[in-house]
């Protein structure tokens, strides 16, 4: 079991139980998923940019990544139906509690004048963030990177409100700004 899955049903939940009195125990909030997309808008200049990025994203995750491709045609960005936009990656259950602890724990503390993800959540109990580099990662090998390439990284959680959800992943240990 990952450590931070067992720190969730040991201590997590107790603390959640506490703070928000739930009457049922299936109302206390848990992350189900979460989400990384990388956009690749080189790739129409560069047919090796798609397999660069899909080569990142499974090591930094752990499995395969799908390709995104654009629905419909639109001549003043050029862009085909069928083209490929980008990668997206879903992660559940074990691997995602690895990847939060990692992220948490290792990868923002190397992100540079890094002083917390702000606290606005989406309203529903979900929480997104976006990077700029995907260099902050020690996964990735910095001599075989050819362009530095931003990500959207989403937290789904079962909470029904933006406090829940703020707390749920504060106390799972992703570093917010002092002050909400």
């Amino acid at each position: 079991m990952s450590t931070l899955r067992k720190k969730y049903l040991e201590e997590i939940r107790e603390t959640l139980q506490k703070r928000f009195e739930y009457k049922n125990a299936m109302l206390i909030p848990v992350l189900k998923k979460v989400t990384l997309n990388m956009g690749i808008g080189e790739a129409t200049k560069d047919k090796n940019a798609i397999q660069d990025c899909i080569k990142e994203m499974t090591v930094l995750t752990g499995q395969k990544p799908i390709l995104t491709k654009a629905r419909k045609s639109i001549a003043n960005f050029k862009l085909r139906e069928g083209q490929p936009l980008g990668v997206k990656v879903t992660l559940r259950k074990t691997r995602m509690y690895d990847f939060v602890y990692r992220f948490c724990n290792i990868v923002s503390p190397r992100i540079r004048d890094f002083r917390g993800f702000p606290v606005k959540c989406d309203g529903r109990g979900n929480y997104s963030l976006g990077l700029t580099d995907q260099q902050v990662f020690p996964e990735i090998n910095l001599d075989e990177v050819k362009r530095t390439q931003g990500m959207h990284i989403t937290f789904v959680t079962s909470a029904k409100t933006d406090e829940e959800c703020y707390e749920l992943l504060k106390q799972l240990g992703l570093p917010f700004k002092e002050g909400k």
